[in-house]
């Protein structure tokens, strides 16, 4: 049997290159190599106060950049979060099992609660343990992260491995997947900070509904250095290198490939490069848009959680005899 991986986003603001790269592209070349479930986390989106109606559209809209970005809903499992009442469900049982001191170490919490932290939801607080469930119901064996989202995962291993020693083996520990090119795409107008769909810097972030006349006048802003040692992949050129991973992550070239092609040329020569680069490879994925409606997407959704909850019943099953709880 194949392994299984899962792994979903947030239906909050817009999408950008960096979601793209970093983790939509792994998706769609992982889901054929494993059994895939790929989640709209629409519960974690209501740690944080939402519009009701906007949240609504944001999660048809996101599954709909899931499949445009080539998740094929019959090879995955797409579906919606709160669809699946058993995510709540062994959230609290694995609540339970957290400790406090383990959640207040999150560097996430203190980073969106900021000095807010005595006035801040419990969902934020309690954001991990979700997660963990999330992972834990799938018995899944491989999440595609990003290096915010380690710390996460970390502590999913923890519960994971204290109920199976307290309660006897009922979880698969996952793993973590981090892609060696576009794992961490930065920010345009600020390469110290990772390319964010809240950055109040618009040109900061190049989104997956941006037109070429957008995509070219971000690139041709954006921030390198005034080194004069030529384009190469040097991580201290933190602008340069950022342009470069994205070149790498969008034409699949290596980096000597890279290097020999611009040796020469100069910075304005690559942002134009990168910018007609990054156009050509969204044109396919901004066509499949325009082409999905909301009731084929509604159906999709709707078989995505029947599969989706055959395999996390079984688990919620599994877990509450564990532990003693009634479950008929």
């Amino acid at each position: 049997m194949k392994k299984r991986i899962l792994s979903g986003a947030q239906p909050t603001g817009e999408l950008h290159l960096g979601n793209y790269l970093g983790a939509l592209k792994n998706w769609v070349a992982l889901q054929n190599e494993y059994e895939s479930f790929y989640c709209i986390v629409d519960l974690h989106a209501i740690t944080l106060p939402q519009d009701p109606q906007v949240l609504k559209q944001k999660t048809l809209d996101l599954a709909r950049i899931y499949l445009a970005a080539g998740i094929d809903p019959d090879v995955s499992t797409v579906f919606v979060q709160s669809d699946v009442a058993e995510h709540a469900e062994l959230a609290w049982v694995m609540s339970c099992v957290a400790r406090m001191g383990e959640l207040e170490r999150m560097t996430q919490f203190k980073d969106k609660a900021k000095d807010g932290t005595e006035r801040a939801g419990v969902g934020l607080f309690t954001y991990p343990v979700l997660m963990a469930a999330d992972i834990l119901l799938y018995q899944t064996h491989l999440v595609p992260v990003g290096q915010d989202q380690k710390q996460h995962l970390e502590l999913t291993r923890d519960l994971a491995e204290r109920f199976n020693r307290d309660y006897g083996e009922t979880f698969v520990i996952p793993d973590p997947y981090i892609p060696p090119v576009g794992a961490k795409i930065q920010s345009l107008s600020d390469p110290e900070k990772k390319m964010s769909k809240s950055d109040e810097n618009l040109n900061g972030a190049i989104f997956l509904n941006d037109s070429a006349d957008v995509i070219l006048k971000k690139f041709k802003r954006a921030v390198t250095d005034s080194s004069t040692d030529g384009i190469v992949f040097d991580e201290e050129r933190k602008g340069l290198f950022n342009l470069l991973t994205i070149y790498q992550s969008v034409t699949d070239q290596s980096r000597d490939e890279i290097e020999s092609h611009f040796a020469g040329k100069g910075y304005g020569h690559l942002k134009t490069e990168l910018a007609e680069a990054v156009i050509e490879y969204l044109k396919p994925f901004q066509a499949k848009m325009a082409e999905l409606n909301d009731e084929e997407l509604e159906k999709i959704l709707q078989k995505g959680a029947e599969k989706a909850r055959s395999v996390a019943s079984e688990t919620l099953r599994k877990t509450y005899e564990r532990v003693g709880l009634h479950k008929k």
